[in-house]
């Protein structure tokens, strides 16, 4: 879950070139001490917005036996959520340069607050898939306004850079946290105890993030709200035909697949050639950006759509308890913390291209391990054989792709490199939950088996334009320097 990387000076999404310095604050040491609560602030911003993508994994077995709710119902949940969050990220960049980061964070912040609490006390399921889109929302408005907030705390590009590594740490403890935590939870108080623990982290990163230096001055850029509304609509429409296709509701998957053509057309057009375009020709004829949107999309299909099958099989026909069942993902989610160090270094010798190969490579391996460990009814071991590939293989794809998108957008365009790839990840996340889910009415078995071997078809079938459309559009980025 590793986000954009801002190690040199270029424009990043949601900020200005250069950043005004911190009004009030003197320099050296005191301001030195006031800066780490800051940036601890938004740092558990974005853990909370993170936390929120994988807590809910272990509660899916509840939930449906407390709201009563179908694999469909539990599809939009989740999907509920990463469709907003994905749509609204493609502007989330243009909100914060208008209305000021600082605004665009706290308000994203109060908003994610109250959501969770008012999805804790939905008392059904278009109250909790309401309360989700809201959060979306929210997310999307915390993701690139806390780039331009570490930014404004931290002007000098090496003080950024260890402050980056900081935030991303302590952002990315919240996908190995998730599932554990979302299991004691559950086991504790039930489902909607992992919709509660927002409330707290969001009040006090509003306490932290407190006073005059997040006050950025508005701009006056534009936002394409037309663009924006027909590609979020797409994007549900699409969700909604592969939902529905699983529910074996046929005509109304057709219906829905034909009407994503049409506002598919128009949200391309728009978001290339409105006032303010939100799709960048120029950066999607970019070969090595297109290479690097397929692997981000490839990684969340397979790492979202996984953690949605998953719990289901687990504490349904294994019969694990959500404790056990958040510890089982262990073996997925550790890496994520313990290796991207280890792929930084990979991408600083080698490129970007090796780790993100060998990542995509992993995730199909570990896919195809998983596949075959459902079918067969094999031990957990096996399992644990699966999940730790695919952990390692996101890891290593998700740092480098960064690099790998950026380093090949056009000059000027990394912000913008970099806000497409978090919304295609996003958009790759809500595909891989309706398409792996909507498997699952298979059977319990071959369903759960199916899902994950599509995982393993969608994850090798991106490492090969990457791999020879990424070495002809940018040799410089992707071979050995």
């Amino acid at each position: 879950m590793t986000q954009d990387r801002v190690t040199d000076d270029r424009p990043v999404e949601g900020r200005s070139p250069a950043a005004p310095p911190l009004s009030g604050w003197p320099r050296g040491a005191a301001r030195d001490g006031r800066r780490w609560p800051a940036l601890l602030g938004i740092s558990l911003g974005y853990f909370m917005v993170l936390l929120d993508m994988t807590v809910l994994s272990v509660a899916e077995p509840d939930l449906a036996s407390s709201l009563r709710v179908p694999i469909a119902g539990l599809q939009w949940v989740t999907t509920g959520y990463t469709v907003v969050f994905g749509a609204c990220l493609l502007s989330a960049g243009a909100v914060a340069d208008r209305y000021g980061a600082g605004r665009a964070f706290r308000a994203g912040v109060a908003v994610f607050g109250l959501g969770s609490l008012a999805a804790a006390l939905a008392p059904a399921l278009g109250w909790l898939v309401a309360s989700r889109a809201l959060l979306g929302v929210a997310a999307a408005a915390c993701v690139p306004a806390s780039m331009a907030l570490i930014a404004r705390l931290y002007p000098a590009a090496a003080e950024r850079a260890r402050a980056v590594a900081t935030w991303a740490a302590i952002s990315g403890a919240a996908v190995a946290a998730g599932p554990v935590a979302g299991g004691a939870l559950v086991d504790l108080a039930g489902w909607r105890a992992t919709f509660l623990i927002n409330v707290p982290i969001a009040a006090l990163v509003l306490v932290l993030v407190a006073g005059r230096w997040a006050d950025h001055p508005r701009g006056d850029r534009r936002i394409d709200w037309p663009a924006q509304l027909a590609a979020g609509g797409a994007l549900a429409l699409l969700t909604d035909a592969l939902v529905a296709a699983g529910s074996r509701s046929w005509a109304h998957a057709a219906a829905s697949g034909l009407a994503v053509v049409p506002l598919a057309a128009g949200a391309a057009v728009l978001g290339r050639r409105g006032p303010a375009p939100v799709l960048d020709p120029a950066l999607l004829r970019a070969g090595g950006v297109r290479a690097g949107l397929a692997a981000g999309a490839a990684v969340g299909f397979a790492l979202n759509g996984g953690l949605f099958v998953l719990p289901l099989l687990l504490q349904g026909d294994r019969h694990l308890g959500a404790t056990a069942g958040g510890l089982a993902f262990l073996p997925l989610t550790l890496p994520f913390v313990l290796n991207p160090p280890v792929t930084g270094r990979v991408v600083a010798r080698f490129g970007p291209r090796p780790p993100i190969v060998a990542g995509l490579a992993l995730l199909t391996a570990g896919g195809a391990v998983l596949g075959w460990a459902v079918a067969a009814g094999a031990a957990y071991g096996v399992l644990a054989l699966g999940l730790l590939l695919s952990g390692f293989g996101v890891s290593f794809v998700l740092p480098a792709v960064v690099t790998a998108v950026v380093a090949a957008a056009p000059q000027g365009g990394a912000g913008a490199a970099g806000g497409m790839l978090n919304a295609v990840r996003q958009a790759g996340a809500t595909l891989g939950v309706a398409a792996m889910g909507a498997l699952m009415g298979l059977g319990p078995a071959t369903g759960p088996a199916c899902a994950l071997l599509l995982s393993a078809v969608v994850c090798g079938a991106a490492a090969i334009p990457f791999a020879f459309e990424a070495r002809r559009a940018t040799p410089s980025v992707i071979s050995r320097p």
